[in-house]
């Protein structure tokens, strides 16, 4: 198959100078596994997040991961999370032992988890509700931790897509208990692959840090300072541990951070203008969402879910890349998942994802609006 030439791509990644040379810096000075730079860059980003404690990891799966063990999820445990998300949250469900109960979407104007349907779905074996801020858009997680608080359940945020998303003036990642972020190649704040796990209390964000390396009492670079001669085990740990280059490359790019979310805010206010009046397509969320949004994907609804796949063979032979996201109870392996989401899987089955980045530009915005409206006229 001949390999697509995109006028426009899905996202664009921008490596600046700076960022490569903080990176070579970290290659010149020898010292690649977890160390000095990895504990800058955790300092930088609770300073920046407001989060008391943050612990760096290898991926946002392995934060998702490490936030269930600390939390003492296991067998027999219950774990409520949206059907409508991507399929780390419910597989680091799994990996623990637990059980992943999928609750519905909010509707068309909302994609993220309904807490009422959360609310309906708690039986005495849940033990946490992941709630995931969607594509950027902040859940309702001040309604989410009043429930949570009242029936004695943990709040786990997946701010895996959220990096930056604000919650009524807190961080998306900083409302539950235990907050998750990614930093892959195509999200916000983006490193490669790394993750960020965050905690107000001290002895979680502690749990996470030891069993991300193999639960040892002290680390290679604690022993190459001299700090410590040999080591214990305490437990059953893992080599989740986030490696100094992409220390680095965090540490170079997250001073751009809140710059880069604002023009993907204007991005999808561009988006959200030039959309308006097309027939057969609508755009969720609101004027309020897009403010708190940090962005990570600009999504359009089609009102016939059997018209979406031609929609977007329209969009390809014009050179737009998109994407969608499948319902959770749509794999194989979740379809067996009790419980009905229909909402979540109507919405799965209509959505589209255009091209965004934080240099999406206006004309390029404008050459993806005009092959939406081709595309839906040809439906």
């Amino acid at each position: 198959m001949t390999t697509p030439v995109w006028q426009v791509p899905l996202t664009d990644l921008s490596i600046t100078e700076a960022d490569v040379e903080a990176v070579l810096d970290c290659l010149r000075g020898g010292w690649l596994t977890m160390g000095p730079r990895t504990q800058q860059f955790e300092a930088a980003f609770a300073e920046y997040s407001g989060a008391e404690h943050a612990v760096a990891v290898s991926s946002g799966t392995a934060a998702l991961h490490l936030a269930m063990l600390a939390l003492g999820i296991g067998p027999g445990d219950e774990v409520i999370l949206p059907a409508f998300t991507f399929v780390a949250g419910a597989a680091a469900i799994r990996y623990v032992g637990a059980e992943p109960i999928f609750c519905d979407s909010l509707g068309d104007n909302d994609f993220n988890l309904d807490p009422a349907d959360v609310a309906e779905r708690i039986t005495p074996n849940t033990k946490a509700v992941l709630a995931v801020h969607f594509m950027g858009y902040p859940a309702r997680v001040a309604e989410l931790r009043t429930l949570c608080a009242d029936r004695g359940l943990y709040l786990i945020e997946d701010a895996a897509q959220a990096v930056g998303a604000n919650c009524d003036g807190q961080m998306a990642g900083t409302v539950g208990d235990i907050g998750c972020f990614s930093f892959f190649s195509k999200k916000q704040l983006c490193v490669g692959e790394g993750g960020m796990v965050v905690s107000a209390d001290e002895k979680l964000a502690a749990n996470v840090r030891s069993l991300r390396s193999h639960a040892m009492t002290s680390v290679t670079w604690d022993r190459h300072r001299g700090h410590a001669d040999s080591y214990d085990i305490l437990d059953v740990g893992f080599n989740y541990r986030l490696d100094e280059a992409r220390a680095a490359l965090g540490l170079s790019r997250l001073p751009r951070l809140e710059a880069d979310i604002a023009e993907r805010r204007r991005a999808v206010r561009d988006y959200r203008r030039l959309l308006t009046g097309i027939d057969g397509i609508a755009v969720p969320w609101d004027d309020d969402a897009v403010a708190a949004s940090s962005h990570f994907v600009f999504a359009v609804l089609l009102e016939d879910a059997a018209k979406r796949d031609a929609f977007r063979v329209g969009l390809r032979e014009r050179g737009i890349q998109t994407t969608w996201y499948p319902a959770l109870t749509q794999f194989t392996e979740y379809r067996t998942a009790s419980g009905s989401t229909p909402r979540a899987e109507h919405i799965a089955e209509r959505h589209c994802a255009l091209p965004l980045s934080s240099h999406t530009s206006l004309p390029e915005i404008e050459l993806v609006v005009n092959a939406v409206e081709a595309a839906v006229a040809e439906l």
